[in-house]
This record gives structure tokens, sequence and C-alpha cells, in this order.
């Protein structure tokens, strides 16, 4: 396993701050410093949520209109996650926006900074706090023209500054955000717009992606009936007929003239619906999952404490509004006095890696597929990026290699891991400064998150076994949802769960692994586990060990197939090349991954399928879809068994 080694002062990082402050009163003699009396502090964090996030809340921008009466109310026994800052009123855009002195934000401070593909020479883009903020309220006063409080509107777009600024306006005005993503087919789009019973679209009308028009008006006209309020790519311009009905962003932006330059953010409970986003849906209908004002402060404060974010930080993390990490990154700059970085392109190549060194990102997310591809294209020579101060990265398995090249090319700084759920608003498992670090791995559970892993009959494993199984959260989970829109939450999260210290453990579906150093490394989900000659493994052990195999590899997805006359499962490896159009002998292949199974996992193991293909399907938020693979591939073979 390989290490971090980069040394931090522990006392100056964010928790070490609180924990210098608060530990000696909180924790009495047995406090000694940041990095011994960590796991003590974690501890008290999961045990005593109202003395933690009263702390937390202080060193973010939340602005309340009523304090809540109190943290968290276990009263109601129908709430397993219980009640959280019952009788606060906020609006949590309205925090974004506001000057805050403890953060050193100031009107002039910048809040975003932002560059289009293609100007990779020209200097980067600001936009002050002022600016965002007359912006934001220039957008929500035309919302108030057409739609009443309470409205669902969509973003369908790239994550630009204006699907940012939409975003806060819709919140700022009392509606809601309908989360979609850019990469959507119209069908999902036209799914998506129906179960959040979405009133309006805002979209663009082509995505400039890696030197690319790719349509995405067309996409949306396909998918919903519902007004789109559409906005130009490229220029003042748009290079599309709109249909009856749908406006231009200029004349969307006009609506607003002659009105007050001053707003009145709607003021509303802690628990009111902000954001609508969607699971990946791989199967049947994706589960609408609201997002409260709760959510980004859980996300916000996750940065905070296990990123270490600081006020005047510059923060980078390409994703898009239609997956959870849209709305946490934003809201994790702005809570926390950060500018936001945004690079309007693929951040697939150069142009991209040469915005971070331009912007001066001190924090920059990934996730493992885009590092992949700028170490085989070599995208960071000669660039610096020593100004990033920590790396983060989630999505899916981290590669040990690629986690240690992308280190080296920020001086070896530290990658912190994370790993959640939309529903969760934040991750329940991921590193820290303050704990030791490992390439691939988790360092633990998220501040204030407790978590046991089961066995098979679902019992828990003592806190210190090295073990594998399901994971169960414990049920106390600041920002976590208590509802689903279209599916029954309850049923979802807790039925079935065993009972836990007197409460219901929350169900999240990853399978995890406790090594023996205590690290953790998530193996997948649940239903991304296969049962092997009545040996249980997962996809991601085996791709682990799949992708190192052979030089030529870009990444593999492993999946168990019933053959078609029933018996065992059977292994089959798919493969990715890094050179789509190099020779390949899929024999030759099969030999090593089998010779790499056997060496390196299980001498019982036999693969006995591969195939190589051109790409992966992904969800919007770039999970691979095992189960669409093991679907196509159970066609292929049956119509083999056919012939």
């Amino acid at each position: 396993m390989c290490f971090h080694c980069y040394r931090i002062d522990a006392k100056y990082t964010n928790i070490g701050r609180l924990m210098e402050a608060f530990g000696p009163k909180l924790l009495g003699p047995s406090y000694k410093d940041p990095i011994s009396s960590f796991h003590l502090f974690h501890k008290f964090s999961v045990e005593h949520h109202e003395v933690y996030w009263p702390m937390v809340l202080n060193e973010l921008s939340v602005k309340f209109q009523e304090e809540p009466k109190s943290i968290l109310d276990t009263s109601d026994k129908s709430r397993k996650g219980g009640t959280w800052f019952q009788g606060a009123v906020l609006n949590i855009a309205e925090c974004c926006l506001l000057p805050w002195p403890s953060l050193n934000r100031t009107d002039d401070s910048t809040a975003i900074v932002w560059r289009d593909e293609g100007l990779d020479d020209y200097p980067v883009n600001r936009l002050s706090l002022k600016e965002l903020r007359s912006q934001v309220i220039t957008v929500a006063t035309a919302l108030d023209t057409m739609f009443q409080k309470g409205d669902r509107i969509a973003i369908d777009m790239p994550m630009t500054c204006n699907a940012v600024i939409i975003y806060l306006a819709i919140v700022l005005g009392g509606f809601v955000v309908v989360s979609i993503a850019d990469s959507f087919a119209p069908q999902e789009i036209g799914t998506r717009m129906s179960v959040s019973k979405a009133k309006a679209i805002f979209t663009q009308d082509f995505i400039i992606r890696g030197g690319k028009k790719v349509p995405l008006y067309s996409r949306v006209v396909q998918g919903t009936s519902s007004k789109a309020v559409v906005i130009p790519a490229t220029g003042g311009f748009l290079e599309v007929a709109l249909r009856d009905g749908d406006m231009t962003w200029k004349d969307f932006i006009s609506c607003s003239a002659g009105r007050s330059s001053i707003y009145s953010p709607v003021y509303q409970s802690a628990d009111a619906l902000t954001n609508i986003l969607f699971s990946s849906g791989t199967t049947g209908e994706p589960k609408a999952i609201p997002w409260s004002q709760l959510s980004p402060i859980r996300c916000a404060a996750d940065t905070w404490a296990h990123l270490d974010v600081r006020p005047q930080d510059i923060s980078c993390w390409p994703t898009n509004l239609g997956w959870v990490m849209g709305p946490i990154i934003l809201y994790s700059c702005f809570l926390n006095g950060v500018t936001l970085a945004l690079y309007h392109g693929s951040p697939l190549g150069r142009g991209f890696c040469k915005f971070v060194q331009d912007a001066g990102v001190n924090v920059l997310g990934t996730v493992p597929s885009l590092v992949k591809s700028w170490k085989a294209g070599n995208f960071t020579e000669g660039l610096d990026w020593s100004k990033i101060r920590v790396l983060g990265t989630t999505g899916e398995a981290s590669d040990i290699d690629d986690n240690l090249w992308l280190s080296s090319r920020a001086s070896y700084k530290p990658i912190i891991e994370c790993c959640g759920g939309t529903e969760l608003s934040s991750s329940y498992i991921q590193g820290s400064l303050l704990r030791p670090q490992a390439f691939g791995a988790f360092s633990g559970a998220s501040m204030s998150t407790g978590f046991v892993i089961l066995d098979e009959q679902g019992t828990p494993y003592p806190d210190d076994v090295p073990c594998a199984g399901e994971v169960g959260l414990f049920p106390l989970y600041f920002g976590a949802t208590d509802r689903l829109l279209n599916s029954d939450h309850n049923k979802v999260y807790f039925d079935g769960m065993p009972i836990y210290n007197g409460r219901q453990l929350r169900r999240h579906g990853d399978i995890i692994q406790r090594t023996v150093g205590g690290y953790y490394i998530v193996q997948g989900r649940a239903d991304d586990t296969m049962n092997l000659g009545g040996i249980k493994t997962s996809s991601v052990e085996i791709e682990r060990i799949c992708n190192r195999a052979d030089e030529g590899l870009l990444e593999t997805a492993a999946v168990s197939v019933k053959p078609a006359g029933g018996g065992p499962e059977q292994l089959a490896v798919l493969a990715v090349l890094k050179d789509r159009l190099a020779p390949y002998d899929a024999n030759i292949l099969k030999h090593k991954f089998q010779r790499a199974i056997q060496k390196n996992l299980n001498p019982l193991f036999k693969v006995s399928y591969v195939k190589v293909v051109p790409e992966f399907p992904r969800t919007a938020s770039n999970k691979l879809l095992r189960r669409v693979l093991r679907d196509q591939l159970k066609q292929e073979l049956s119509n083999r068994s056919k012939l």
C-alpha cells in the first residue's frame, strides 16, 4: 500500500483549530493534540451532535432569520433520522451571497473565476461577489414575473457561470431546482421533468466540449413540452430556431427590466425543499431525491472538515449540476468564502489542466477516469500545479498508480478520497488530513458519522476487526433525506436493516472492507458482488487486479453471468484499451487476466470470457454501469448459444 508522506501542520487545519480550542474542555485530560486525539474527537462528534454542529456552523456563512430551537430532536420515533434544526428559518442561497467578515468575504471578493474552452491563452475571467449577487437578483426578479413560489424549474446545461447564477436565483426566489445532467437522452430528460413536475427548463443551444458542438436544446425539445429558456453556448446569438412558447435568455432577462434591484429572499424552514436530484436510475424510474436547506450546510461542513477549504481558497471540481457533486461544490465554496473555479468545456485535456494553473487552484477535485485521461495524454507536462494544497477524488474506485501520479503533479500533496450519496448530501466515508492516508483507500467515517460493517447474517463486526460486508449507517445523520418524491423512503433505506444501539441502521448499499491497518476500501455496490465457485467477491476487487495486467489497458470491468442453461456464475472481464486502434488478442488478454487474478486474488477464480469494447456505459455522475454490461453480455451469450 502506498502512503502519503506530505507533512501538514495539524494545529492549523480547520479541525485541528477546532480541537485545540475546544478539545481540552470537551475531552478533558484525555485530549493531547489534534492527531493523537482525533479518534476521540470524531467519536465525540458522532455522540454529541448538539455540541459539534453549532461549532461548525460558526465557521460557515449561515445566517438564520430565526434560530433553531434545537439541533436534534429524537422524540418522534417515526422519524428514524430525527428532526434537525427545528424552528430554524433561512434562505440558503442568500447565505451564499452576503459579505461575511469572519471569512474575509467582501463585495469585492472574487466569487467565481472561469475560462471558456479554446481561449486557453487568454486571462481567466472573474466575477466579484457583488456582481454575482446582482446577476442572481436579476434572474430571480425575472422568475417572479413568470412563476409561482414553490414551482419546480429544471436546469439542463453544463456547469457554467450562468448555470450557477440560475441555480442560486431559483433557490433565492423560493422556487425549487430540478437537476438534470446535460448528457441525458431525450427520454431521460422527459422522465425527470415529469417525475419532478417541473414547469420550465433552462438549457443551452449546444454544448461546446473538446472542440465539438454537441446538440442540447434539440434533446430538450424531444424530451419535454415544458417551456425552455435557451442560452447561447457561444457569443450573444442562438444557433437554433426556438419552438413556440420557448424564450431566448436575452428575452428572459429583459423581464426584470424596470424592477427594483433590491430583492427580498423567500425565507423558509430548514427542511424546505430547494433541489430535486436523481439517483442513477439504471433500472426503472430514477429515485427523485429532495434536498432541503440542511443539505447544503452538511456538504459545506464536510468540505470544511475533510478537504480543509479556507477563505480565499480557489476550488475546482469539474462536474455538472445534474449530479450531486454540482450542488456540493457550489455550496462548499460559497458557504466557506471560497472562490469557485469553472472551466466551460471538456476537463479531459490540456486546456483544463492549464486552467488549473492559471486560475491558481488550491483545492482540486477529480474523478479517477479524468486522472487516467490526464496521465495517458501527459497533459500536465510543463504546467505548474504547485498552488494546489489538497486534492479530492470521488465517483468510482481510485487506481493507486494513477493517484501517485496525480499527487506527484502537485508536489505530493494529499489526496482525500470521498464516497457518499445524493441522499446523504455528502460523503459518509473519506480521508482526513489528521489521519494517516493511503492511496485508493479511506481513513474512516466522516465527522459526526457512524457506521458498522455487517456480516451476511446482518450482525455487525467489532469495530477493530479486519472484515468486509455491507455498510450500515447510524441513522442520526445530519443532512440525509427523510423522504423520497416517488418511492417509499422507509422501504428503500430502512426495511430489513438491523437494530444497533437501540436504533435501526440506515441502508446505503455499499460493500466495504476494513483492512488490517484500519483503512477502508469500497468494494462496490451490494449488487456488484458476485459468487464465483461459492466464494463472494466484488467487481472492484477483480478490476483493481486486471487493470494492472497489461500496460495497454485503460480500464476493465468485471461482471458475472449465469450460463443460459443454468449452473454457477461465470466471470467475464471487459476491457477498454488506451489506443482504441491497437491490435489485440483476446486470448492473450484472457491469459494475463487469469494469471493476475490467480496470483493476487484467488487461484480458484476462472476467467470465462474476455471482450474488448471501445468504452463503458456510465451514469451522468461517471459511475460504471456494470448492470448494463451484464445485460448486454447475457444477451450476446444467449444469441451465441442459439446459434
